[in-house]
């Protein structure tokens, strides 16, 4: 080569292009090092979101146990031990990459944090791991173990199960011809922020399993909710009472109806005498009675009935009751949509005696007037207190007068959600969604159709004065404060107030509204 006969110029030329392309490479090395910051933040805002849900599905599995703990108590004993691992493995992520981001001046220049130091230096010694080292792969470890442990008793569990030992594992891997240890393979060596973006997705995938478990329990998909061995008998009947001499129509199916289950054998008891094939039919599923209601009192039917299950035969045992009543000596008084009265709102309801025609029955209440025949509307708008009570008369063909009572608890209107597009809660959208979007309030899971009118609401924006607006959309002023906000900062729509048409009481403060600005 002939280097050593270049000009100064030439030289001077050369060393011009080794340093564009170190500058280059430079950059492209910065870049990589903020998309791997970007990924972290997202991953972040996941974990965030999924932590929510989580905690959404335990306290569902805690009231499904509240309600039925027969039923719910054993998933919701094994969705807490499922919580428990996941949250101590996911503290000790969090605090391990606290400890690694304090190395660095700025945790969210990424640009800087190209460095592999704190962990090679608290994991490795040489090829040797350091107690820290096996912490870390002893608490991935625990999670996956526990886990797949948990569930291992547990039918239908076996793909999630899969999943987590996959997720989780930490064998050698391959390379080349030969292995390298796991941990060595992801973590020594690599800049600081690809390791904090790993560990961010592990706290993902914890996340991710523990949502896919509690989901499946919530939803009873466990084989063990469909098993012959978890069904229960039902008793389902014409009316709740039977005058001597009349014919009884009950009707025994299982929990869950099903035209295609069937047993194979009925062998059934009514007051200890065993029915005959003419005296039941089986129908859809349920095997429906066709029997005298007997002398006045209390029958039982008890036996059992067999089906086929795996080649097997699996006995659901039936234990009912069904009373005979001589004459009508009770009023049946019930609310149509729930078992109280709101303040506000018509309340409907169905007052009769058993066996006593309409025309012959008066109830009396304070907000209690009649519609026609056994319905009536209740409105406690102007009652004082907590409780009311319905006073019914009934008169029986004989002439003989009797009398019932019942008390309805009062309860005021449920709060109301404020929404935005029909939403309520924390929303994401662009900016143009919002300036269009219609802000509204709804009460969320009640009984009544009473929809509510925004009048007014506050419109605050970061970093910008608060903007009272009337009516339900953005004005002018609202959008402008709006085309101000920052990507990703959160708008909130706070102090709605809304009117509910034919309701003359104050509504309860309405939630507000958040809603991230996508872009």
């Amino acid at each position: 080569m002939a280097a050593n006969n270049l000009s100064p110029r030439q030289k001077m030329i050369n060393l011009m292009y080794l340093i564009f392309i170190a500058m280059l490479a430079l950059n492209m090395s910065k870049e990589v090092l903020s998309a791997f910051g970007l990924m972290n933040e997202k991953l972040t805002e996941s974990n965030e979101a999924a932590t929510v849900r989580n905690e959404a599905f335990v306290a569902s599995l805690d009231q499904k146990a509240t309600d039925q703990p027969e039923k719910y108590e054993p998933l919701k004993d094994k969705a807490h031990q499922i919580d428990v691992l996941a949250t101590n493995f996911n503290n000790y992520l969090e605090g391990l990459k606290s400890k690694m981001e304090k190395t660095v001046d700025d945790p969210t220049d990424y640009e800087i944090m190209d460095k592999g130091d704190y962990l090679d230096e608290n994991f490795f010694k040489g090829d040797v791991l350091k107690p820290e080292g096996k912490e870390f792969l002893n608490q991935i470890a625990t999670f996956r173990d526990g886990v797949s442990e948990i569930l291992s008793d547990e039918e239908g569990m076996e793909d999630i199960i899969k999943d987590v030992q996959t997720n989780f594992n930490t064998d050698d891997i391959k390379r080349g011809a030969g292995k390298q240890p796991w941990l060595d393979y992801h973590y020594k060596g690599f800049p600081l922020v690809a390791s904090l973006t790993k560990m961010t997705q592990l706290q993902a995938d914890i996340k991710t399993t523990e949502s896919q478990i509690l989901s499946a329990m919530l939803q009873g998909t466990l084989s063990s909710e469909v098993s012959m061995t978890n069904y229960t008998t039902l008793m389902e009947t014409s009316k709740s009472a039977y005058f001597n001499g009349e014919k009884f129509d009950g009707e025994i199916v299982l929990g869950r109806k099903d035209a295609t289950t069937k047993p194979k054998r009925v062998e059934l008891t009514l007051d200890g005498r065993p029915l005959t094939e003419n005296q039941y039919t089986i129908e859809d599923g349920k095997v429906k009675l066709n029997v005298n209601s007997g002398a006045a009192g209390e029958h039982k039917i008890e036996g059992k009935l067999i089906f086929g299950e795996d080649g097997e035969e699996i006995e659901v045992p039936v234990s009912q009751t069904f009373a005979t009543v001589p004459k009508p000596n009770a009023a049946t008084i019930s609310a149509d949509k729930m078992n109280v009265v709101y303040r506000g709102v018509k309340n409907p309801m169905t007052i009769s005696f058993a066996g006593v025609s309409d025309n012959k029955v008066s109830a009396n209440a304070q907000g209690l007037s009649r519609i026609s025949g056994s319905k009536y509307v209740m409105d406690v708008t102007k009652v004082k207190g907590r409780e009311v009570t319905i006073n019914v008369t009934g008169t029986l063909p004989d002439g003989q007068r009797v009398n019932d009572n019942a008390k309805f608890r009062i309860k005021d209107l449920p709060k109301p959600l404020g929404t935005f597009r029909g939403e309520d809660g924390t929303l994401k959208m662009p900016r143009n969604s919002i300036e269009i979007s219609t802000i509204g309030a709804k009460f969320d899971d009640f009984d009544f159709e009473l929809p509510l009118t925004v009048r007014e609401f506050k419109f605050k924006v970061p970093g910008q004065p608060t903007i009272v607006v009337k009516g339900n959309k953005l004005d002018s002023r609202a959008k402008g404060a709006l085309r101000k906000a920052k990507r990703g900062s959160t708008i909130q729509i706070i102090d709605i107030q809304a009117k509910a048409k034919g309701v003359d009481i104050k509504l309860k403060k309405i939630s507000p509204v958040l809603v991230e600005v996508a872009n």
